[in-house]
């Protein structure tokens, strides 16, 4: 393990956590790398600066503080690489200190972790099978009622995590009263050239999504964006089917 006066990487957990709450709980990590020079004003030098690797310091760095996180409980990460607040982390904010005497144990926890005897393979795929419970083959209405059950801001937040692991980038949750009822942006990379910016809209009920109100979020979408997303816990009429792909319109 690094020696701590080499291992300054634990500056970066309370403003990494920091950055995530002002991204909606979770973020890519460009995003989240980007909040944290904003908010910490750090100049070109600092986020210029190379390891021999020829990585920059300050990203290998915040990578690093990232992954003690997660070994704390405090962060997610998904395989597309997205990174999230998990509850503890919601409600957990370090100071210097505190982030130095976390580094600290998770240090200890390494180093007892070496000490301790290998678990056999095949006793940690016992134990694994034995405690997993039956799935409930009714998973899909349990997911939608917990859908149900949040409120409308917590939806617009899971949609943003939602298109985060799709691969966009930059989203943001702009739901406002007025807004012709954009809950959102994002940008969608198709390739190093090409990007869309695409807006969102989402839709909480058990209703079906009809034509008129994919009409009404095509006119709201206007001179903003050349494409759009509809994100609901319900479903889509066949009128509405076609009417999102029209011809002649920007398709949603």
């Amino acid at each position: 393990m690094p020696k701590e006066e080499s291992a300054r990487f634990f500056r970066y957990f309370g403003p990494l956590l920091d950055a995530l709450r002002d991204l909606g709980g979770s973020g890519t990590p460009d995003e989240v790398i980007e909040r944290i020079a904003q908010k910490m004003q750090l100049s070109d030098d600092v986020q210029n600066e190379l390891i021999p690797s020829g990585q920059s310091r300050f990203r290998n760095q915040v990578a690093w503080a990232q992954y003690y996180l997660v070994r704390e409980g405090l962060l997610d990460s998904s395989k597309r690489g997205v990174w999230s607040l998990t509850e503890r982390g919601r409600a957990t904010q370090l100071s210097s200190d505190q982030s130095r005497d976390l580094y600290r144990k998770l240090i200890r926890g390494y180093q007892e972790e070496r000490r301790a005897k290998v678990v056999e393979p095949e006793q940690s795929l016992e134990q694994s099978s034995d405690s997993t419970g039956p799935i409930s083959k009714n998973y899909r209405s349990e997911v939608i009622n917990l859908l149900l059950a949040l409120p409308s801001d917590g939806f617009e937040r899971l949609s943003q995590r939602l298109l985060r692991e799709s691969g966009f980038t930059q989203v943001s949750v702009t739901g406002r009263s007025g807004d012709g009822g954009i809950d959102g942006n994002g940008t969608l990379q198709i390739n190093p050239l090409v990007s869309f910016k695409v807006l969102f809209q989402c839709k909480k009920y058990t209703g079906s999504v009809i034509p008129s109100q994919v009409r009404d979020f095509r006119g709201a979408m206007a001179g903003r964006a050349d494409k759009g997303i509809i994100i609901t816990t319900g479903t889509f009429t066949a009128e509405a089917r076609r009417e999102a792909s029209r011809d002649g319109v920007p398709p949603h």
